[in-house]
């Protein structure tokens, strides 16, 4: 630290003595002192202005590389998110939708789509019909499914880099609301009101729903930014009709 401030002190004191030397060449060449004082109290009264401008154009310039660098962090976690247990919950929550295969031609994007093809996407997973009809021995293979994953998705929780991702947290919190009523139940999960599957259905679909959307969103960035893991996603993508990372043609 103390190398570094001789450094700047040094090249403040060179700088210094480069302006001074270059009045003093003004004063011996042309005369005019009063000319020079009065240019020096001008460069000086406009040094303020220029200050302001360049660190309002700074701060705009870091201000936008911290959030790409946040955007970046983010999508990292998410990625990992999808990789850990998001595409396999992808493929368990059609078990549960009646109209699963009526949803899915809808969301099997491919290179061909664009931003506008992903938006419209996006609004189909999040109005869409779904008809959810809950089984017991489904519910336990969710279940069990969640329950594996707890300590990972508490850790995505916890991760100060989606605190600004509402849409991804809200995602969270749905699927830890679906993990927590299963496990509050009976450990065959037979047996229950026609109210209680009614109500464990609408948790069903809210998961799904907001899954669907986010992995869409997920995929958009990876098309966006690195399309050699977008062509690999599209081609693992559960609404594909057979989802492979082989490719075919």
């Amino acid at each position: 630290m103390k190398k570094l401030w001789n450094r700047r002190f040094g090249l403040a004191l060179v700088m210094i003595g480069t302006s001074a030397a270059i009045y003093f060449a003004d004063y011996l060449i042309f005369g005019r002192p009063r000319e020079i004082f009065s240019g020096l109290v001008g460069d000086i009264a406009f040094l303020f202005i220029y200050i302001l401008v360049v660190i309002l154009v700074i701060d705009d310039v870091l201000a936008r590389r911290e959030k790409k660098a946040r955007l970046k962090k983010m999508n990292m976690v998410i990625g990992s998110f999808f990789s850990a247990v998001g595409r396999d919950l992808l493929m368990k929550f059609p078990l549960f939708v009646d109209n699963a295969a009526e949803l899915a031609p809808k969301l099997a994007f491919d290179g061909r789509w664009d931003k506008n093809a992903f938006a419209r996407a996006g609004k189909t997973a999040e109005s869409f019909p779904y008809r959810v009809r809950v089984k017991p021995d489904s519910l336990r293979n969710l279940r069990a499914c969640l329950t594996a994953n707890r300590g990972f998705l508490l850790g995505l929780l916890e991760n100060p880099n989606l605190l600004e991702h509402e849409s991804f947290t809200d995602l969270l919190w749905a699927v830890f609301h679906l993990v927590e009523e299963l496990e509050m139940r009976p450990e065959s999960l037979e047996g229950l009101p026609a109210a209680d599957y009614a109500h464990l259905a609408g948790d069903v679909q809210r998961a799904y729903s907001r899954l669907a959307g986010e992995w869409l969103a997920y995929a958009r960035h990876l098309q966006e930014d690195y399309p050699y893991l977008f062509s690999l996603a599209a081609r693992i993508n559960p609404f594909r009709e057979s989802p492979t990372p082989v490719i075919r043609d």
